[in-house]
């Protein structure tokens, strides 16, 4: 029986049409965007969701630049996503979301703690 592969919109590796991840970027949504607080597909070109009214370009706590709400900035490269802090739940969540899309878990300030990417200019000399 024939499958058929899918690219990733964020890295273009091929991959099964029911992954839920893909295994080169590490993408949770590979084939299109979620909205973070209510999960319906959005559009890069949308600036609000529909389903929930949440604006879809924010400002990057940590570079200041303007970016779509994904995985990562579009600017600087930080990664948005925190693990909600239910030990059973663990799913990973948008950082501003109030609370877990999937456990109701409230998401207090202090899980909300945002890492820049090291860049090669950054790093330590060894």
């Amino acid at each position: 029986m024939a499958t058929y592969k899918q690219p990733c919109i964020h890295c273009g590796t091929l991959i099964d049409r029911d992954a839920r991840f893909c295994p080169t970027c590490g993408s949770q949504s590979p084939f299109g965007y979620l909205c973070p607080t209510c999960l319906r597909p959005i559009d890069r070109s949308q600036t609000i969701c529909q389903g929930c009214g949440r604006f879809l370009h924010i400002t990057c706590p940590i570079c200041g630049g303007t970016t779509f709400v994904d995985e990562r900035c579009d600017v600087c490269g930080t990664y948005f996503l925190i693990k909600c802090p239910n030990k059973r739940c663990g799913v990973m969540q948008f950082f501003q979301n109030e609370k877990c899309t999937a456990c109701g878990t409230k998401i207090k300030d202090k899980h909300r703690v945002l890492t820049p990417p090291v860049s090669a200019q950054q790093a330590p000399p060894k």
